[in-house]
């Protein structure tokens, strides 16, 4: 399984959002840091679910990362647009 697939099933396991979208961009960092031949480094990450209705802007972030555990050692960056 691919890391994009990983990131999509920990988050629709975690939240069970109305919308979701995982979109590797690594391609557009490209002679940039962290980048690695064939992708897989960085990653735009879209969420609306009603786990996230009253959080802050940092506990929606850290609820992320906590959900996708060892994935994000793995990973250069990740863009995040979270919402309730």
């Amino acid at each position: 399984m691919n890391i994009t697939d990983e990131i999509r099933n920990c988050l629709q396991s975690a939240f069970d959002p109305r919308e979701l979208e995982v979109v590797d961009d690594s391609e557009s960092h490209r002679g940039h840091a962290g980048y690695r031949e064939g992708g897989e480094s960085h990653f735009n990450v879209r969420i609306r679910a009603a786990a996230f209705e009253g959080q802050s802007r940092v506990a929606r972030h850290r609820a992320v990362h906590a959900a996708l555990g060892d994935i994000v050692p793995r990973i250069h960056a990740l863009a995040m647009d979270i919402d309730a």
